[in-house]
This record gives structure tokens, sequence and C-alpha cells, in this order.
């Protein structure tokens, strides 16, 4: 194998672009759960659902609504318009993000099926499992989340 020597200028300019790249700051998290469904939030599951029917609900593609840089859908046109009067009531805290991943700094994908309802606010988590942990220490959860939050998303 033959080795051939690197102009002094062309290995300056490609190690001043190697630094540029690696002192880019990291993406951004966005700030509405769209893991593994484009730009659908929640993986399409209506929000105001767990609020009003106590249940993972599928939303519709009939009933959506833009809002924060993501698709909310939901089970009905009432659902959409509950939701487009006050989303913040309705959207689950962290951007739709595992509560419990994000109490331990990281944006993580959820499971429609594992949520909570605390102090009318609703949370999702990554699993059954997952929520069992979270169960444990709520208000600790919530608190670190809270702290995290911020950095998750990249501020």
């Amino acid at each position: 194998m033959r080795f051939r020597r690197i102009p002094p200028a062309l290995g300056l300019a490609a190690l001043l672009a190697v630094l540029l790249l690696a002192a880019r700051p990291a993406d951004a998290t966005p700030p509405v759960n769209t893991l593994g469904s484009g730009e659908v939030a929640i993986l399409g599951y209506d929000p105001v659902a767990y609020f009003t029917d106590g249940k993972a609900v599928k939303g519709q593609a009939a009933f959506e609504h833009r809002w924060n840089g993501a698709v909310w859908r939901f089970a009905s046109a009432a659902h959409r318009d509950a939701f487009a009067k006050e989303p913040e009531r309705y959207a689950p805290r962290y951007g739709g993000y595992c509560a419990y991943g994000v109490a331990q700094g990281y944006a993580v994908k959820i499971d429609p099926e594992a949520w909570s309802v605390v102090g009318d606010k609703l949370y999702l988590n990554y699993s059954q499992g997952v929520r069992k942990t979270w169960s444990k220490d709520v208000p600790g959860y919530i608190a670190q989340a809270d702290t995290n939050w911020p950095k998750v998303l990249g501020k």
C-alpha cells in the first residue's frame, strides 16, 4: 500500500472542515413527539380522549389540527375543537415524549396505552413497565422532568 502526502493547504482545509462540523450545535429535539409517525403527534392518538373517555383512543385523519409544529389527530370534531381552543390544557407534558425518559434526560418514544393524568396534566410513558416505575415517585419524576425538559429540547 502506498501513502500519498496530502498538500498542507488541503490538509488544513480538511481539518478546519472537521472542526467546524464538530463544533456545530446538535439538532434540537422537536417540541412535539412525532417519533415513528412523520409529522403526526403522539402516534395519532387523541389527547382529549385521555381526559374525556379515560382511555387511549386512536384519532382519525378526518379530524386533524396543526399545533406546535405537528399534526394532532382526534376521534371526533368535538375533541378537535376543544383542543384547538385550549391546546395547553390537553397536550401531554414534555411534548408527548415519555415523561420518565425526560426525567432521565432523554426524548423517548411512547406507548399511547401507557399514560396517566396527574393534576389535570397528561403524561405518557414508553411502556407499561416504565409507567409502573414512573408511578413509584410521580412528584419526584415530574420535578426532574421539569428541570430536564429545556435541556432535552436543546435550550
